[in-house]
């Protein structure tokens, strides 16, 4: 049986998923976001996604209906929270650590960020996964890990600083592309980490 067989509806009344393995899923999720990473959202298609996996193109349109629909399952399905994994029990060194995943990871989200650009802005289920996706995981793992400082005593909780360090990590990520013309490694972002977040909370 070809990859093609295996993912043709089987008989009338069978589940819509029925065919599709999470292995099979990932592949497909993984083909569409890194063809929209290469040639922007505007030229992939469900037929080019389709050929690149070797599968039909109707099995695509049965799961996810439209390509929105489906480049929205494949950012959700692509979320985790990578600063949840940092806790070295203390503030400074989590932050260090948080600039150097973020630079680390950066130029793959900035890259899908960019190339996904317009069609957010006229799609709002686009923009919720987006944000689901890249934006809303690492904001709740940043803010546990500020939290965390706090109750350890190492910055004030009344620090004004404390509600901005979030869009000074995101923000740079963002920044230096468009002021620069490149991304912020690990090494610049770690810098700007040491030079503006760390004095701003009275930290060293």
């Amino acid at each position: 049986m070809t990859s093609q067989d295996a993912d043709r509806p089987g008989p009338a009344g069978a589940s819509r998923r029925s065919k599709i393995t999470p292995e099979r899923e990932r592949e497909f999720f993984d083909a569409v976001l890194n063809q929209i990473r290469e040639c922007g959202y505007d030229a992939v298609t469900m037929e080019g996604v389709a050929a690149s996996t070797r599968c039909s193109k109707s099995t695509l349109y049965r799961q996810w209906r439209t390509k929105p629909q489906f480049v929205a399952a494949a950012l959700r399905s692509s979320g985790r929270a990578r600063f949840a994994l940092i806790d070295t029990g203390s503030l400074a060194e989590d932050l260090r650590e948080a600039a150097r995943c973020a630079g680390e990871w950066s130029p793959r989200d900035a890259t899908l960020f960019q190339a996904l650009g317009h069609a957010v802005l006229q799609d709002r289920e686009l923009a919720l996964a987006l944000r689901e996706a890249l934006v809303e995981p690492e904001l709740t793992a940043l803010e546990e890990i500020l939290r965390r400082g706090v109750e350890r005593g190492e910055v004030d909780a009344d620090n004004p600083a404390l509600e901005y360090v979030p869009a000074q990590i995101f923000g740079v990520l963002r920044a230096r592309p468009v002021l620069e013309g490149c991304n912020a490694d690990p090494d610049y972002v770690l810098r700007f980490v040491e030079a503006a977040v760390l004095p701003a909370l009275g930290l060293e």
